[in-house]
């Protein structure tokens, strides 16, 4: 993942910004994987930490509204976490691996089911707190044309 800059970040779309914190814990994952495999453990801990701290941000981030998908999510961020601790504690590349199928599989669905529901792009936020409260209308061209013509 590339770094971004907090003013790149302000202007993604919440999809967008679970995509990112879906790639980087993939990212960190993997990086912890190899640490383990490598038996440098303490850069290992600290990747493994950083994932949940990730799965932390992609649970606390879940609208409950929206449904049982979010229970549902949220039960599957517990599970991934709990096993990171596992695979940390005993050092088992195997299990860590098992999550990391299954976090690829999460991402996957949610970039498919993000992309299936762009359908028009949405209008780019206010700058500023001044631009607000703008109204932005719409001009009916359509009269100009008719009365050219007369």
């Amino acid at each position: 993942m590339n770094f971004l800059s907090k003013e790149l970040l302000y202007q993604k779309s919440p999809q967008e910004l679970t995509s990112l914190l879906y790639e980087a814990a993939i990212t960190k994952l993997e990086k912890a994987i190899q640490d383990t495999k490598e038996q440098n453990y303490i850069k290992a801990n600290q990747s493994y930490q950083r994932v949940n701290d990730i799965l932390h941000r992609l649970g606390a981030g879940l609208n409950y509204e929206s449904g049982i998908i979010a229970d549902q999510l949220d039960a599957v961020y517990n599970f991934i976490a709990d096993e990171i601790v596992m695979a940390n504690l005993k050092k088992d590349t195997g299990k860590a691996e098992e999550v990391l199928t299954l976090l690829k599989e999460i991402s996957d669905s949610w970039n498919q089911a993000t992309k299936a529901n762009q359908t028009t792009k949405p209008r780019p936020s206010k700058a500023n707190p001044y631009e607000q409260h703008v109204m932005v209308e719409e001009k009916d061209h359509s009269l100009n044309k008719m009365e050219a013509g007369k």
